[in-house]
């Protein structure tokens, strides 16, 4: 396959990347991820969902970790809205994807609307590593295939496996969701910032836990990232001020 040359972001010099390069990249993520909705099937049919709800939650919402939130909340017996909330709350972080990629991307109006349904973390990545616009359209396009073909495969494999075996509970397969969400969610922790985030909502959602009704204390959670950044603002403000006198 040819290769593409373009300039860097930064103005520097031409970036080069083979496109069977990016196809393996986007293919060995889509894969990996895409394996992982088996356990969101599960999940799902032991939180008392239908075949059919499962299904369409993974073929409509498409994005792993609002559709982890929302099974995870109707298992612990909130309130249908509660646990919706929750879940679009989550998603919201990939509107912010999406300013991001329409640029990179540049892809033809009667294209976004559709490319806009894989719009998720993990396309995402795949598409901002790479070197220049052609790569990061075929990063896009292989990664958004193979985990929305994988991700509603292994749904209803899953699905299905879980009213096969009954009770998902008597296998332990209700950790299955937390577990992998975990999995994904540990990669992206770079910095000391996301670290604080993630360990501050951890220590808000539990807390809450045993007071808040289910599905609520998602929503407490989400007020990780404020805080810290607040947080954030006011030290370095002080430094600021500390440095000037």
């Amino acid at each position: 396959m040819a290769e593409q040359t373009a300039l860097t972001e930064t103005g520097g010099p031409p970036a080069t990347k083979p496109d069977r390069a990016v196809v393996r990249d986007a293919l060995g993520v889509g894969v990996a991820v895409g394996l992982s909705g088996f356990a969101f099937g599960v999940t799902s049919a032991g939180a008392g969902l239908d075949l059919l709800q499962t299904c369409a939650l993974s073929l409509l919402v498409f994005t792993g970790a609002s559709q982890f939130a929302l099974v995870g909340a109707l298992a612990a017996g909130g309130n249908p809205f509660t646990a919706a909330a929750g879940a679009f709350f989550l998603g919201t972080r990939n509107a912010f994807y999406g300013l991001r990629l329409s640029q990179l991307l540049a892809l033809p109006r009667p294209v976004r609307p559709l490319a806009a349904h894989w719009v998720i973390d993990e396309t995402a990545a795949v598409s901002l590593a790479q070197p220049h616009r052609r790569a990061a359209r075929i990063g896009f396009t292989v990664t958004g295939i193979t985990l929305y073909v994988l991700w509603n495969l292994t749904t209803l494999l899953g699905a299905l496996g879980a009213e096969a075996i009954g009770d998902t509970d008597s296998w332990g397969l209700d950790a299955a969701g937390p577990a992998v969400f975990l999995a994904l969610l540990a990669p992206m922790l770079r910095t000391a910032t996301e670290r604080a985030v993630a360990g501050l909502a951890v220590v808000l959602g539990l807390g809450f836990l045993p007071v808040l009704p289910a599905g609520v204390p998602v929503l407490v959670a989400a007020l990780a990232a404020p805080a810290v950044l607040w947080l954030q603002g006011r030290k370095t403000a002080r430094t600021d001020k500390g440095a000037e006198r």
